[in-house]
């Protein structure tokens, strides 16, 4: 049941598990995500994207694309996917960056959007999950832990209705 949670410890997965016993994780999470974002289309998801990296990573390589794929699974812990190709031309060396969200994140609270775009974004200096990677989400997004843990327990909760 908590399988967006299984890397998290115990304390935590047992609090999750009590509001879901008790029906209230998704009234948790609408009391602490009120609004949804307007973000629908790829034209407006690449807008957002671009303006985040123009923000926090100018030094990085452009984004070339940005959309939403129905395709990306949370279940395989695929939130968002970044793509990068390699180009050459004449004598340079050309990177075309994209990034690919799950389409289920148009529903969310732009909060959840937001971080799932540091992430990705972070990908475009630093290919690993490492400390420096983790330094570069949180420069992106300050709350970055905070909202990828609450992004798992959205999930966890939609899971829990069907």
């Amino acid at each position: 049941m908590l399988k967006y949670l299984q890397g998290y410890p115990e304390s935590i997965q047992v609090q999750a598990q009590d509001l879901i016993d008790n029906n209230k994780l998704g009234l948790y999470l609408e009391r602490k995500y009120p609004e949804h974002h307007q973000v629908q289309s790829d034209k407006a998801l690449y807008q957002l994207a671009r303006e985040l990296k123009e923000q926090y990573m100018r030094n990085a390589p452009p984004l070339a694309s940005a959309r939403f794929d129905a395709k990306l699974s949370p279940v395989k812990h695929t939130l968002g996917l970044h793509t990068y190709q390699a180009q050459v031309q004449g004598s340079k060396l050309k990177t075309r960056n994209s990034l690919t969200i799950a389409a289920l994140f148009r529903e969310g609270p732009p909060q959840f959007l937001s971080m799932i775009l540091a992430h990705e974004l972070a990908h475009f200096q630093e290919k690993d999950h490492n400390k420096r990677f983790y330094q570069l989400c949180c420069h992106i997004e300050p709350a970055y832990h905070q909202l990828e843990l609450d992004t798992r327990l959205w999930l966890t909760w939609r899971d829990s209705q069907k």
